[in-house]
């Protein structure tokens, strides 16, 4: 563990989960809202007929899900601007050689 690391302590569904992070305040509040409310999409309105293992395997899906999606999307446009950086590059390239 770092200098830097401290204990964080939240629950979730009941159970109390523990564990050393040397993320920020504001890091931290953001993934417990968005667990939080993936669990909440998950359960819906069967809260404690579902296992937590289950509803934490179905938010994990989720997540792993918005993950690739992201990443796919990011491919996409990393793909994009670099098509329109080499046409620039390539237009530059001819204006200069015009002179």
């Amino acid at each position: 563990m770092s200098d830097l690391e401290r204990l964080v302590r939240f629950k979730l569904l009941g159970q109390e989960y523990s564990f050393y992070t040397g993320a920020s305040e504001a890091e931290l509040e953001a993934v417990f809202a968005l667990v939080k409310s993936l669990i909440e999409e998950n359960v819906g309105g069967a809260k404690g007929t579902l296992p937590v293992s289950k509803v934490a395997i179905l938010a994990c899906l989720n997540i792993a899900s918005r993950y690739v999606q992201m990443e796919q999307e990011f491919d996409r446009y990393r793909e994009n601007a670099e098509r329109r950086i080499g046409k620039l590059n390539e237009r530059i390239r001819l204006r200069l050689c015009d002179e």
